[in-house]
């Protein structure tokens, strides 16, 4: 899964660039398809990769948490 992320994020920054430093006709649909490309694909692909064997409730805060987080900074101030 990382290396499909990597190369649909390399082959959209490449029509990017293409598209900027290229006098065709067709630049702006190059850099439009890869800016589509970057954020209707790589980015949710790259935000699945990164969370799926997480847990939501360990980064949200509820009152556990931040009890949790007031006794580790009561610790370090000692």
């Amino acid at each position: 899964m990382k290396y499909i992320i990597l190369i649909l994020f390399l082959a959209s920054a490449g029509l990017i660039l293409f598209g900027f430093l290229s006098q065709t006709e067709n630049s702006q649909k190059l850099i439009g398809f890869g800016v589509v490309g970057l954020f209707i694909v790589v980015f949710p692909l790259f935000s699945y990769y990164r969370w799926k064997d997480k847990n939501l409730k360990d980064y949200m805060l509820t009152k556990e948490n931040l009890d949790r987080m007031r006794e580790s900074q009561e610790k370090n101030k000692h």
